[in-house]
């Protein structure tokens, strides 16, 4: 491991890189890390058929890559923290280039685990919201973090549009392995964004005479707080709902009897409409004024997911009612980032940032874990999807009820705070 930075070096820090480049190393490196991940559920039926494992299994291994890549956050955030984003993002996106490569060579599920499951999942995590957030969140302006969160976020939205059509023609002009190893080729240009995001919250406070709290302790003082728990509990249901569409959704086409390319479409539907939410739910973080309060945008947006999704429920299953709910539920699908990533800010700070909003994720990914294996599972012993939608209805009126205990104060009061610990 590096050296820690010497005094001087932390004394005189680097000068800050433009707008401009911050906001597009961030999100175009999320663009390719998570539109890469959220297409693969794409070639799920395409595996089953290649290695005859049964959904059940390979819906193992996308689970377990939902799992890793929460677990993987929290600790490339202490140790982005630490010696800085762009090392944990360079290797990360390394690591998500091999995982997606060797995987069509992979026809057991113990293969598939590793190549879905550990390295494309724990790559995309150290590339991914937890330590791009607070490199973004390090290397902005405080009144710009709300907007900027939401256009971050909004990449990797912008990433599943095109990757998922991308993947889909691919697929039909080269064959399946091709077009994987196309989109992990696709990955390396993430790079450059590891040199432009580089360095650590730390330093940065250390050169404001801040005082620097330790990691073990802020994280035990973030657990002890009953705001946070909630927080992270509603996006533990996050979880369970965007990783069972992300990776049944072409299934639940399929299972509907519409053509493929309608799966290929919705995915990418879903990645166009989370831009718009995305950038919308950011600029409302940024010019509200401090009149919309971030727990509320969190209730009101899984709220209308259940509304959403009980409307797809019982509505006929058409191309058009598939694409007009992909655009219905994207407008809401990651629009919980930047409010849910905003409130870890406004409780903490930046300077554990990365940990902390990394911890978050975990939970996030906890319910993915659980929606895409048992979305699976359910088709398996019912024949159908019914079950998990009506689950999901469920959660999101659950996640809407349990954000509004959270106490969301000013953030000069948890400053203070902090202070005071």
């Amino acid at each position: 491991m590096p050296e820690p930075a010497s005094a001087a070096a932390v004394a005189q820090p680097r000068a800050l890189p433009h707008l401009g480049l911050v906001l597009l190393a961030a999100a175009g490196a999320f663009a390719l890390t998570m539109g890469v991940r959220q297409s693969m559920g794409l070639f799920l039926g395409t595996l089953n058929t290649h290695t005859g494992l049964g959904i059940g299994s390979i819906s193992l291994a996308f689970a377990c890559g939902q799992l890793w890549w929460g677990l993987t956050q929290p600790f490339a955030g202490m140790v982005a923290d630490r010696i800085g984003a762009g090392r944990v993002i360079f290797v990360g996106v390394l690591l998500v280039t091999l995982g997606t490569a060797i995987t069509p060579f992979m026809d057991t599920t113990a293969g598939l685990i590793l190549s879905i499951g550990v390295l494309a999942a724990g790559g995309a995590g150290m590339a991914g919201p937890a330590v791009l957030m607070a490199a973004t969140t390090r290397l902005i302006e405080p009144a710009r973090r709300g907007l900027a969160a939401g256009i971050v976020n909004a990449g990797g939205s912008f990433g599943q549009f095109v990757f998922a059509p991308v993947a889909q023609g691919l697929t039909a002009i080269a064959g399946w392995a091709v077009a994987m190893q196309g989109l992990a080729l696709a990955v390396l240009l993430a790079l450059p964004a590891a040199w432009v995001l580089r360095g650590n919250a730390r330093q940065l406070a250390a050169a404001g005479s801040a005082p620097v709290e330790g990691t073990r302790v802020a994280v035990r003082r973030a657990l002890a707080d009953p705001s946070y728990r909630l927080l992270s509990a509603g996006f533990f249901i996050c979880g369970f709902h965007v990783a069972f569409i992300a990776t049944h959704l072409p299934g639940v086409v399929a299972a509907c009897q519409l053509p493929p390319s309608i799966g290929a479409w919705s995915l990418a539907v879903v990645g166009l409409f989370n831009i718009v939410g995305s950038v919308a739910m950011g600029w409302a973080l940024s010019h509200g004024g401090g009149r919309w309060r971030m727990k509320s945008m969190l209730a009101m947006l899984y709220a209308s997911r259940a509304v959403i999704v009980l409307l797809f429920l019982i509505a006929p299953k058409t191309e058009a009612v598939m694409l007009v709910f992909s655009a219905a539920i994207g407008l809401t699908f990651l629009a919980t980032v930047p409010p849910t990533a905003g409130l870890v800010a406004k409780f903490f700070g930046p300077a554990h940032m990365a940990t902390l909003f990394g911890i978050v994720m975990l939970a996030h990914q906890l319910g993915g874990f659980l929606g895409a294996y048992f979305g699976g599972k359910a088709f398996e012993w019912t024949g159908a999807y019914d079950a998990v939608w009506i689950v999901d209805i469920l959660l999101a009126v659950g996640a809407a009820l349990v954000h509004l205990p959270i106490r969301e104060p000013r953030p000069a009061t948890r400053a203070a705070a902090a202070v005071q610990a």
